[in-house]
């Protein structure tokens, strides 16, 4: 059908709509944590200022779908130099939060004794909103290419049911 204009009317797909949802947000129980910081951390090397899951709150084996949070605070390391006066959390911290979640999810779904996961790369990254403290981000994640030496996932971040990041994240096996 020609447009009123003269020309075809095209329909476009806005180039950077979000992806469908990996789990209906609507579905998680923010109070129940399965896994707590204590236990996370048992597993993850990470420590200290680099240790950023407080929790994981869903885990569904059958679809490989985990998800889990973490609570943004105003008195921070990074809130005095990332954007002084107005902090936002950095979109690397937000991509690490990311890679910790994948990792745990690969201990969990296809557990290599005595592994440790590390952040092999990242495709896709997009961000779609600031996380402005205080905030919990709500980090939904689902393997795609679960293997115990190469853990492939896709990741969602959420804050306050908005999508503020998506990505592709790798893991690879670390030899320490």
């Amino acid at each position: 059908m020609n447009h009123p204009a003269g020309r075809m009317a095209r329909t476009r797909k806005p180039l950077f709509m979000p992806p469908p949802p990996i789990l209906d947000l609507a579905t998680l129980d923010c109070g129940s944590v399965l896994h707590s910081r204590e236990e996370i951390y048992s597993f993850l090397p990470q420590r200290h200022e680099m240790s950023q899951l407080d929790g994981i709150i869903h885990v569904d084996r059958a679809n490989m779908i985990m998800a889990g949070y973490r609570d943004v605070r105003p008195d921070e390391w990074w809130c005095r130099g990332h954007m002084p006066g107005s902090p936002i959390f950095p979109g690397v911290l937000m991509m690490e939060t990311a890679a910790q979640l994948a990792a745990f999810a690969q201990h969990i779904f296809v557990p290599l004794p005595g592994a440790i996961m590390g952040f092999g790369g990242i495709d896709g990254a997009k961000f779609r909103g600031a996380v402005i403290p205080p905030a919990r981000i709500i980090l939904v994640n689902k393997a795609v290419d679960p293997r115990p030496r190469k853990f492939i996932c896709a990741t969602q971040a959420y804050v306050d049911g908005a999508m503020v990041f998506e990505g592709v994240i790798a893991g690879i096996q670390l030899k320490l």
